[in-house]
């Protein structure tokens, strides 16, 4: 009896002038149309909050940002400028989340980092920056430090000029703020709101209470940046990271980063295991659930909360409409109105099509015979190399990569490259090679640790016909005649990359997640001719890299030209 009591009484406390409650429960119903991910981050919040155990709803600290932003934040432009801000009830839900769900020991918000993916005209600078304001002005933190941030200064405006003309358009926030060219100071706190990007001299020493990261989608080398602030919020007690972006096609970064680790929490929600679970971590991911939902009406709103609010559905028919006509512009639509993550318009595939997280153990499969391929560089590329192997009875091909970079020009491919070589090489996915330049005995070293190692030996290896004598000759005499020379010309590699392209589509690629190999795969464009002959090429950007991709191509050519004969193997 006493158990049903605090039971109702949990309950009643999460319902009651809840629009976190209010929103989920029209989602449940079917009235509120949204993506996989977000029902079921709002599932787990209702979920706590109705256990009661260790996380509470404080209605008193919702309300109080949403009273804030909803009386005090203006529009500044449009048919809206200078009104106040009127909330949607996802808004409401999202902002009541992150103010409103506390311990319940000590009443400490729980979330401390968020990350919001919505389609571009849904009002993400409004959110982000009234949002910024509140932290400013109305959180209570003595000496708040406050950062819209970015890589670039340009955009790390843009959020703090927004809130700056917010402030300018109320007369009781412009009352107690003051506002020069690169801060928002508010005197009762001894507290400030700035611009803050890449090249700024004031990262270190940050101790930052709020920040605002724009459009990590477009960040290059953004977990150094990332990092610096996050660390920076380590001496606040309620702290907030705020990620507000669309989808890009910067791949490997920091979007790609936090994206993996939204689906981590996600998974780790569906199948019960902690073991990567971020409890301070809340992802809302506004996005379509299939690619092929772009042309479905109904489900636009899965990525466009505020459809037919600050954006129109007149204006994203058109969009669709031109798509369907031209093809060329898809996967910028896909991109920036879906939330579908894309690569580029010239890439071989799509980043749906290449992903893929499955991952396997090589001592537990503990195959006996592989395919290999390899493609060496001398100094700025990367070199590749990896191994191809079935098993008996499976339809799926396994591949395992390693990659090298000299040793000496870490730090530089780093720094200009703004590629985290340094982090895939702390990670163990990357060797280094002494002095300046490749040394290819790294590759035969390489391969002979997986003979050594797990008794797995090359049946063929493919390689560029025009690939280093003398590594040839080592490799024969290490492992007698297995080097299979691959001509890199769209006669010998169009069908097989078309294949390939087939085999990774359909999920029968297990590259080990590994994200280099989905990097490089996501850099290659394709060169085709008169009679749609194929090949492999870079984007125009020298500092994507294609070598893990050239590399399982070499492997699978070998693969598809001695299949027979493979399989014959195998299967003994």
């Amino acid at each position: 009896m006493t158990t049903k009591s605090k039971s109702s009484k949990n309950i009643s406390r999460v319902v009651e002038n809840n629009p976190i409650f209010e929103y989920y429960q029209k989602i449940e119903s079917g009235e509120i149309i949204t993506s996989l991910k977000v029902k079921r981050i709002y599932k787990h919040i209702i979920e706590c909050l109705k256990k009661g155990d260790r996380f509470i709803y404080n209605k008193v600290r919702a309300q109080r940002a949403i009273e804030f932003i909803e009386k005090f934040c203006k529009h500044s432009k449009g048919k809206w400028g200078g009104q106040p801000i009127i909330l949607e009830l996802w808004q409401k839900a999202y902002i009541c989340t992150l103010f409103g769900v506390v311990y319940k020991k000590t009443g400490e918000r729980r979330f401390k980092e968020t990350m919001l993916v919505v389609g571009r005209k849904n009002g993400k600078s409004i959110i982000s920056s009234a949002i910024g304001n509140y932290m400013l002005i109305a959180d209570g933190e003595q000496g708040a430090e406050c950062y819209a941030v970015a890589t670039k200064r340009d955009q790390a405006k843009i959020v703090w000029n927004e809130s700056a003309k917010m402030i300018r358009k109320s007369p009781a926030l412009k009352k107690v703020t003051k506002i020069t060219t690169n801060n928002i100071s508010f005197a009762t706190t001894e507290s400030d709101f700035k611009p803050l990007c890449s090249d700024d001299n004031t990262l270190d020493g940050l101790n930052p209470h709020f920040a605002s990261l724009d459009e990590i989608h477009a960040w290059k080398d953004g977990y150094r940046l990332y990092d610096v602030i996050r660390d920076g919020t380590s001496a606040r007690e309620e702290p907030i990271i705020l990620a507000i972006t669309t989808a890009g096609t910067v791949r490997e970064d920091l979007y790609d980063g936090k994206y993996a680790d939204a689906e981590t929490l996600l998974k780790s929600l569906e199948d019960g295991s902690e073991d990567f679970f971020d409890e301070n971590f809340f992802p809302v991911i506004y996005e379509l659930d299939e690619r092929s939902e772009w042309t479905s009406e109904t489900a636009w709103i899965k990525a466009n909360p505020n459809l037919g609010v600050s954006k129109s559905i007149s204006y994203l028919k058109r969009a669709v409409n031109n798509a369907k006509l031209d093809p060329l512009k898809v996967a910028n639509l896909l991109t920036k109105e879906f939330n579908i993550r894309e690569t580029s318009q010239k890439a071989w595939l799509t980043y749906e099509a290449i992903l893929n997280q499955e991952r396997f153990n090589l001592k537990e499969l503990a195959p006996t015979y592989y395919l290999g391929g390899a493609d060496l560089s001398r100094t700025t590329d990367l070199t590749a190399a990896n191994i191809l192997f079935r098993l008996k009875d499976s339809p799926k091909l396994y591949c395992k990569h390693m990659y090298w970079i000299p040793e000496d020009l870490l730090d530089l491919r780093v720094r200009e490259d703004k590629i985290p070589y340094d982090k895939w090489y702390s990670q163990g996915l990357i060797r280094l090679c002494r002095g300046n330049l490749i040394d290819p005995s790294d590759v035969t070293a390489w391969f002979a640790e997986l003979m050594n190692e797990f008794n797995l030996y090359p049946f063929k290896i493919g390689y560029d016909r025009y690939s280093a004598t003398y590594w040839v000759k080592e490799m024969t005499d290490t492992f007698g005649a297995v080097m299979y020379p691959v001509a890199q010309g769209k006669q010998t590699l169009s069908n097989p990359m078309r294949m390939l392209g087939v085999e990774l589509t359909s999920k029968n690629i297990i590259y080990d997640d590994n994200p280099i190999t989905k990097w490089c795969l996501s850099n290659i464009a394709v060169d085709v001719d008169k009679n749609d002959n194929i090949q492999p090429c870079k984007t125009s950007n020298p500092r994507m890299r294609i070598d893990g991709g050239a590399s399982l191509l070499n492997s699978y050519v070998a693969y598809k030209d001695f299949e027979a004969e493979y399989k014959a193997l195998i299967d003994e």
